[in-house]
């Protein structure tokens, strides 16, 4: 790989301090920005890693030999959606021709505005609000991984189904969290079970979640119902362990548990857990031989799913853009158009397909993590409980709301 093909700029750490966008060179010149969070509570889950599943793609597709010239930047959006707003304004309004990632659904949410009024294309990988299908859809959005309408009906109907009916939520006071929690609740309630609390926490402000534990554990709920993500999940289920509620027979459902959550708690913590993911490292050879490749990037940060999503979709728009036409693909919605057209194919999500909404259409897989003893290799920590396929995973298409979609 040629470093002057494939140069990776600096971070930003606000919208007034933006890394440039070099001048575009002619040809086959792209540019793919990664706004992500690098330094707060969804780093592991985004972050650096992210930025090597996107250099990743460019490497496995060919970009050199096929005459290409790609620049990747990268900037923190701190979760802060006026930042990351700015951030994806600056960056379409200087070239960039995608902008992907993006751990934080109120920080997506407002660049998929940017993107629909810039016409640049927007691939969210991280961010879980189902919304982005629904009433804030648009042309140039596309949302790869999972999102809450997945996580709740998967993890949550699990919970359910396994005897946990009366349920306490511990919510991340934004768009994400409080969506997760309203949409796990109506899956409890329609299997006939109850909701005895909750009570939200700001985020991304808090790191001790003791007070929110006590009150759970004196509400008598069967089940501790986690709509956050990233550390905010790690540090609450390591306080639970602290407080002795799972020894006390409280199950706790965490909502979206990434595998690097489970690497941060361990398994003598984490161990027995159910969990929702799209990807896993160590399902079949083809995730294996991904991962084995994007590892020296990486050595010490196993690709979550949003992070093997960025691979995917972004090997997706490189495969979209030379069907169009690098001209072409300065509109966004000229390049998803041509990206729903085609079926994806790719080492970390296998064959999959993107509706008429922008949802990539992908299974969703119900694990449970092992027990120490059980792990046999470094980050081998799921046994596969339950496979759901893609038109089952995700929200029905006339339920969404998403104006795309013809009645």
């Amino acid at each position: 790989m040629k470093t002057t093909r494939r140069k990776i700029l600096g971070t930003a750490a606000a919208a007034s301090a933006l890394p440039l966008v070099p001048a575009r060179a002619a040809g086959k010149s792209l540019t793919i920005g990664v706004c992500s969070d690098f330094s707060g509570p969804y780093s592991a889950i985004g972050g650096n890693t992210s930025v090597a599943c996107v250099q990743q793609a460019l490497e496995d597709w060919g970009a050199d030999a096929k005459g290409y010239d790609i620049t990747i930047i990268k900037g923190d959006h701190q979760n802060k959606p006026d930042i990351g707003a700015g951030l994806a304004r600056q960056w379409f309004d200087s070239g960039v021709d995608l902008l992907i990632d993006v751990p934080n659904s109120a920080v997506a949410l407002a660049i998929a505005g940017v993107a629909k009024d810039k016409d640049k294309l927007f691939i969210n990988s991280n961010a879980a609000t189902s919304k982005l299908t629904g009433a804030a859809c648009n042309a140039q959005t596309i949302h790869w991984t999972y999102d809450t309408y997945m996580l709740s009906h998967s993890t949550g109907g699990a919970m359910v189904a396994a005897g946990g009916k009366s349920w306490f939520f511990i919510t991340a006071n934004y768009a994400f969290g409080q969506l997760l929690r309203d949409q796990t609740e109506a899956v409890v309630k329609a299997a006939g079970g109850t909701v005895v609390g909750d009570v939200d926490y700001p985020f991304p402000t808090t790191t001790d979640f003791s007070s929110f534990l006590v009150q759970a554990q004196s509400s008598g709920a069967q089940v501790l119902g986690l709509a956050n993500a990233g550390k905010d999940t790690v540090n609450s289920i390591k306080q639970a362990h602290q407080f002795g509620i799972t020894q006390s027979g409280m199950k706790i459902a965490g909502l979206l548990i990434f595998l690097n959550d489970v690497h941060g708690m361990g398994l003598d913590i984490a161990q027995g857990l159910s969990l929702t993911e799209s990807f896993y490292w160590n399902m079949n050879d083809r995730t294996r031989a991904f991962t084995q490749r994007v590892l020296p990037k990486t050595p010490n940060n196993y690709p979550s799913m949003g992070q093997a999503g960025c691979y995917s979709g972004t090997l997706h728009f490189l495969k979209a853009v030379d069907a169009i036409g690098v001209p072409a693909a300065s509109s966004g919605a000229a390049v998803a158009a041509q990206m729903k057209k085609m079926p994806t194919s790719d080492d970390a999500y296998g064959e999959c397909s993107i509706r008429e909404d922008g949802r990539f259409m992908c299974p969703s897989y119900l694990f449970r993590v092992k027990k120490p003893g059980e792990s046999a290799i470094a980050w081998d920590y799921y046994d596969l409980l339950h496979t759901t396929p893609a038109d089952k995973t995700f929200a029905p298409l006339a339920t969404e709301g998403c104006p795309l979609v013809k009645a």
